[in-house]
């Protein structure tokens, strides 16, 4: 339960990141992840979500069996689906608001304005069937893929683990070119987060959660050596962002990085990213795992907790909010770094309060609902067949 809610934590820090770092000129966001690190919240995101996939798939095959276990996430299929929709379509709204209340943002598109206000159906009807897939709201693009292949990819990583590791590298190896041939509205056609690429993050981590006792158990007597290794590749990680960030006197420092990791593609995950946050994973599960547990138990931990439990609630908010601050933060233009970071926190408190708000009312009614419904199809289940 303990490293659930590290998790739970986690994934609430991996919301707040993606907000703050969607507001271009944020204070908090000289702070955040991608500041220290090669990867970032959106690696953090679907590694955590492919780990509580495995976890989740493993318990309800095991109680109720695989059936149910491929009815669940298709369920969520759905749901993560029709978030993206509202979500792109809350976002639309709140930016042509803004647009006319003579706010501007840069946190996303203007266009999307234009588009929700001209045409309403047409604008949902692209995001719907992911021609459109607006920023910030584009990761559950990915998600809902992602979920929707587990249906498939699970029950054969059961029986063959090793043939769908080796299918999920070669994949990702051909991802820029399979992307490529995705029709869309973007000039390079494809997907922002490439699916062909990002599925071998996401299926690690359901591997980590349908395995994890077996995994740690041939890891443990390596563990020392791993953890060597983890740490060199985070430093490998951080030295590459530095070395950027040092400009024209790191420019030997950065070229010579370069001829071990070659390039850096976030939108199809390269190798050096990857590496990078499964190291972390590491460092997180064995090393550091009791600071974290420490750290989720703490009051700020809390709140991160019910950030991460908040479900696609808590994302959609997380967008919003991403562009409400970003437009505070930039009317009036020249606003002092206190003032910018007032409203990063303001943000980061509404994205909590919201979060405490569902995890009060809406889960409980949503937990219900749900139960009622699965005592009803299982009433009609046992209903004797008609004569």
């Amino acid at each position: 339960m303990n490293r659930l809610i590290a998790l739970d934590m986690l994934r609430g820090y991996a919301l707040v990141s993606i907000m703050v770092n969607h507001m271009p000129i944020s204070a908090m966001r000289q702070v955040t992840l991608p500041n220290f690190s090669i990867f970032d919240a959106s690696e953090m995101f679907v590694l955590l979500s492919g780990f509580l996939v495995g976890i989740v798939w493993r318990a309800v095959e095991a109680r109720e069996g695989r059936r149910m276990a491929q009815r669940r996430f298709g369920r969520r299929a759905f749901e993560v689906w029709r978030a993206m929709i509202v979500g792109a379509v809350l976002m639309a709204l709140l930016s042509a608001a803004l647009l006319a209340l003579d706010r501007p943002h840069t946190a996303i598109w203007n266009q999307y304005a234009i588009w929700i206000l001209d045409n309403p159906l047409g604008f949902a009807g692209t995001v719907a069937t992911f021609w459109v897939q607006p920023n910030i709201i584009d990761v559950l693009a990915l998600y809902v893929i992602l979920i929707a292949l587990s249906l498939l990819v699970v029950p054969l990583m059961l029986r063959a683990p090793w043939a769908v590791a080796g299918a999920s590298v070669l994949l990702w190896w051909y991802a820029p070119g399979l992307n490529a041939m995705v029709p869309n509205h973007r000039v390079e056609n494809g997907f922002l987060f490439n699916p062909f690429g990002w599925q071998m993050l996401f299926f690690t981590g359901v591997a980590m959660g349908l395995y994890r006792e077996r995994i740690m158990a041939t890891l443990w007597p390596w563990r020392h050596l791993l953890t060597v290794l983890a740490l060199g590749m985070f430093a490998f990680g951080s030295a590459i962002v530095i070395g950027a960030k040092i400009g024209e006197p790191g420019l030997a420092f950065r070229q010579a990085l370069k001829l071990v990791y070659g390039s850096i593609d976030k939108w199809s995950l390269d190798g050096t990213r990857y590496l990078a946050i499964v190291a972390a994973a590491w460092l997180v599960a064995v090393p550091f795992a009791r600071p974290m547990e420490w750290l989720a138990a703490t009051r700020l931990g809390v709140a991160l907790q019910q950030i991460g439990r908040g479900g696609l609630l808590t994302f959609v908010a997380c967008v919003l909010l991403s562009v409400l601050g970003d437009a505070m933060q930039m009317t009036p233009a020249g606003q002092t770094i206190w003032r910018r970071l007032a409203v990063d926190l303001w943000a980061c408190l509404a994205l909590w309060w919201i979060a405490a708000l569902w995890l009060q009312h809406g889960a409980p009614w949503q937990r219900a609902r749900k139960a009622a419904q699965a005592a009803r199809a299982e009433a009609r289940r046992r209903l004797p067949p008609l004569s």
